[in-house]
C-alpha cells in the first residue's frame, strides 16, 4: 500500500466577490455575491515509502495548498488522502507524528523562545527520548551549523537562520513522511549544499520525501520523479530523467580548433546538426538531436576537417525543460 495516497483531491476556496471601493462593501452587507477559486482539481496521487518526488510548477499552480491538504492543515473540498491508511483530517495526533512539514514561508518555532527552547518543546511534544533527541540534534548541527543559533530568539534570525532552525523543527521526531516547501528559500550556497547532501541522505535512509522549490538544484541528484502541476491539475507524473530524455533531446558541442573550420563541409557531413560561430573565429558551437548522432560522432567528423584544441559538451538540465512547460512552449503528456 502506497504510504501516501490522494484520490480525486480537491479544494474550492469561496471568495467574496465585491465591488470597489465604500459603495461595493456597503452593498455586499446587503446582497453578497462569492466567486470560487479552484485551487486543486481532481489530483490523483500515489507514492510508495522511501520515494522522493519532486512536485513542482509555476506560482500559484496549487503545490502549497496540495502539501496543505496532504498533512491535514486543509480539508478537502471533495475525494480523499491517506497517510499510512490514515486520514489526515481524522486522525490528526496519530498522522502528526508520522509526517514532518516544512514551510518556506512560515515557521513552527516560538517567536519569543531561543531555538534551543523551540526544539525542546518540539520534542516534548512528540515524546523523543533525550538520548535520540541529542543525537538528532548532532546530526542537524553538522550539516546545519544549528549550534550557533540555537541560543538565538525565534524573532530575531535572519531568513537563513530560521530555515535551517525550521528544517530541524520539521526533522526533529523522525518522521517517517517529510514534506519540503521550498526548503532551501535564504540560504547560502554552502548551507544549500549541505542541505541538498542532508536531503539524500533522509532518502537513502528510506523517508519518504516530497519537495516542492523553484530552485531546481534542489530536485536533480535527488528526487527521481516528477509531478508537474499547473492550474490545480497534474499535468506530468513520471521518471525525472525520463522527462530530459523525451523533451530535451538537443546537445551543444563547445568546440576550440587550431585552425578556422570549413562551415559547409561541416553542415554537409553532419545534416541536421546548427554549427555558429563564438566569441571567436575558432570557436564553434554546433547544436545537434543526440538520438540523430553522438557526440562522439560530431567530435570525430571535426576531427578529420581540423586539429581540435578543447571541447564540451552542453547538457540541458531539468530546469531547461520545466522552464518552456511553463512558458507554454512545450506540452507535456498527461
Amino acid at each position: 500500500m502506497p504510504i501516501v495516497e490522494a484520490r480525486g483531491l480537491t479544494k474550492v476556496f469561496r471568495r467574496p466577490d465585491k465591488g470597489s471601493g465604500l459603495g461595493g462593501a456597503v452593498k455586499h452587507l446587503f446582497a453578497r455575491r462569492y466567486s470560487d477559486k479552484v485551487a486543486v482539481d481532481h489530483v490523483d496521487l500515489s507514492i510508495e515509502a522511501g520515494e522522493a518526488v519532486a512536485y513542482v510548477g509555476p506560482n500559484g499552480a496549487g503545490k502549497s495548498t496540495t502539501v496543505k491538504l496532504l498533512s491535514g492543515i486543509l480539508v478537502p473540498t471533495s475525494g480523499e488522502v491517506r497517510i499510512n491508511g490514515l486520514h489526515p483530517q481524522r486522525d490528526r495526533n496519530t498522522v502528526a507524528y508520522q509526517i514532518g512539514v516544512l514551510f518556506g514561508q512560515r515557521t513552527q518555532l516560538w517567536w519569543d523562545l531561543p531555538v534551543s527552547e523551540s526544539l525542546a518543546v518540539l520534542r516534548d511534544i512528540y515524546g523523543v527520548d533525550h538520548a535520540t533527541y541529542r543525537k538528532r540534534l548532532a546530526r542537524f548541527d553538522e550539516v546545519l551549523e544549528l549550534g550557533e543559533i540555537l541560543p538565538v530568539i525565534g524573532r530575531k534570525l535572519s531568513l537563513g537562520q530560521r530555515m535551517r532552525a525550521d528544517l530541524a523543527a520539521a526533522l526533529v521526531h523522525g518522521p517517517q513522511v517529510v514534506y519540503l516547501d521550498e526548503p532551501t528559500i535564504g540560504l547560502d550556497l554552502a548551507v544549500k549544499d549541505r542541505v541538498r547532501e542532508f536531503f539524500r541522505s533522509l532518502r537513502d535512509e528510506g523517508t519518504t520525501v516530497m519537495l516542492t522549490s523553484h530552485d531546481l538544484a534542489d530536485i536533480e541528484g535527488f528526487c527521481r520523479r516528477l509531478v508537474i502541476i499547473d492550474q490545480g491539475r497534474i499535468i506530468f507524473d513520471g521518471d525525472l530523467e525520463g522527462v530530459k530524455d523525451t523533451f530535451a533531446r538537443e546537445r551543444i558541442l563547445h568546440v576550440e580548433t587550431a585552425r578556422p573550420l570549413p562551415l559547409e563541409a561541416v553542415r554537409a557531413a553532419l545534416p541536421g546538426a546548427e554549427i555558429n560561430i563564438e566569441e571567436t573565429p575558432l570557436r564553434y558551437a554546433v547544436r545537434f538531436d543526440r538520438f540523430v548522432m553522438t557526440a562522439g560522432q560530431v567530435v570525430t567528423v571535426l576531427a578529420t576537417l581540423t586539429e581540435l584544441v578543447d571541447f564540451r559538451v552542453d547538457e540541458p538540465s531539468i530546469e531547461d525543460v520545466i522552464r518552456r512547460v511553463y512558458s507554454g512552449d512545450l506540452v507535456l503528456p498527461r
